[in-house]
């Protein structure tokens, strides 16, 4: 019995664990990324059979050979993707996080050459800086959206391209930032640099810590306060929000505005990283090209299912086969090759929603055909009472001792006496009713 009810309470927890949004969602991007590295890895056969299996064993581990790499080209896409991801919760498509990030990198640069300010404080400001850049180009869409019922998309795209051609602009035409000779900018200050976290040969700095600290922050926001509720609530359906006293207008504006800060946080966290040669830095050449890590940030949101702690690792994912991609042209591929991976992954996180039913009714399937056997097993191991009589002595009034025949049978005889004495007196009891009508009987007749 003990044992049924464990298996059973088993069986509700995983059954549970199974209908689960986080499971779904784990289960489809699981699978997006294993048919992103098939086919990637079928590319890569076809050009060039030779060495296809080791470039695809480079592209799984190489990045464990450069892990501070990884975390650090992981932070600017993991904010990226938090801010298309946040985006997300509310309904809205936040694609201008590459402007949003090229404004908050322009801006965090600005503070690094143009303010004289103290070591301690100095990378602070820069990263708020940063921050601030990016809210105002997000805030820009987001009061189109509210207030005159723009796309988003439309004027998200716009303001990529127009924030990558204002920031070359303004840093071409700072002869403190920009140095003509080399088409770069400067090295930056070593008081405007993030602290570094002291691994050899990479840039990898504090700004990873702080990265997931703003992720676990934002999880805590959209589930744990009303704000996040009405965020939420707004995505889902924005007249029914409104309908219950929501304000929608506010919400959409705000939601942008954070957007574009947590992207202009990842342009700050890249270009004020630590370079790995001393007394350098980070440089940004004005070559009018969109920032990619924008468009990453919505593969890294896709795959982690918008979630602040699936973009986590999401983001780390990426950028490990990122890392591993470029070591692949050892074996003579060319490190786009990775880029491949990406799109397709990309591809079949977008239908993750059709994955999440295929996959979760399929799992479901399969479990409760293996309950249902298990079940029929433990039957069939549960012996028939009548095969436990055979088995199992039932003591019986035959068995019984002498003394407790005795007591049986006196017992039994008292019953029948005492049964017999009150049937004479319901006779007796009858027979008196009889006479005493046939008396009244006679006395009426001689009265009349």
């Amino acid at each position: 019995m003990q044992n049924n009810r464990t298996s059973q309470n088993k069986t509700f927890a995983l059954t549970k664990i199974m209908k689960s949004k986080a499971f779904s969602a784990f289960t489809s991007a699981l699978l997006a990324i294993i048919l992103g590295l098939l086919i990637g890895f079928l590319v890569m056969v076809i050009a060039g059979p030779e060495k296809a299996v080791l470039g695809f064993r480079t592209v799984l581990t190489g990045g464990f050979k450069k892990l501070g790499n990884v975390f650090y080209y992981a932070t600017p896409i993991m904010m990226t993707g938090l801010a298309v991801g946040f985006a997300f919760k509310m309904g809205l498509f936040n694609i201008g996080a590459s402007g949003q990030y090229t404004m908050g990198m322009f801006f965090a640069l600005y503070a690094g050459f143009m303010w004289k300010l103290p070591v301690g404080i100095h990378w602070i400001v820069c990263v708020l800086a940063g921050m601030v850049g990016g809210m105002l180009w997000g805030l820009i869409p987001g009061i189109f959206k509210a207030l005159l019922n723009v796309n988003e998309v439309i004027t998200s795209i716009m303001f990529n391209y127009i924030g990558m051609y204002l920031v070359d602009m303004l840093i071409q035409q700072n002869a403190t930032m920009y140095v003509a000779t080399t088409t770069r900018t400067a090295y930056l200050p070593v008081s405007s640099q993030l602290p570094s976290l002291g691994v050899r040969n990479s840039n990898v700095n504090i700004s990873i810590f702080i990265a997931i600290a703003i992720a676990i922050i934002l999880f805590i926001i959209l589930h744990m306060t009303t704000f996040g509720y009405e965020l939420k609530a707004t995505g889902y359906n924005k007249h029914a929000s409104k309908y219950a006293g929501m304000n929608g207008t506010r919400n959409i504006i705000l939601t942008m505005a954070m957007a574009g800060g947590l992207a202009g946080l990842g342009g700050a966290f890249y270009i004020l990283a630590p370079a790995t040669i001393p007394g350098s830095s980070m440089t940004y050449e004005p070559i009018n090209i969109i920032a990619a890590n924008g468009f990453n940030g919505i593969a890294v949101a896709l795959l982690g299912n918008s979630s602040p702690i699936g973009i986590i690792f999401s983001s780390i994912f990426i950028s490990h086969i990122q890392r591993g991609g470029t070591l692949t042209s050892l074996y003579g591929y060319k490190p786009e090759i990775i880029d491949i991976v990406i799109a397709i992954i990309i591809y079949f996180s977008a239908f993750s929603m059709l994955m999440k039913t295929a996959v979760g009714s399929y799992l479901k399937r399969s479990y409760s055909r293996r309950h249902t056997e298990t079940e029929r097993k433990e039957e069939a191991d549960i012996p028939n009472p009548s095969e436990l009589k055979d088995e199992v002595d039932i003591p019986s009034a035959v068995d019984a001792p002498p003394d407790t025949k005795k007591d049986t049978v006196r017992a039994t005889k008292t019953e029948e006496k005492d049964a017999v004495n009150v049937t004479e007196d319901i006779k007796l009891e009858t027979l008196q009713e009889e006479n005493t009508a046939v008396n009244n009987l006679k006395a009426g007749e001689e009265e009349v």
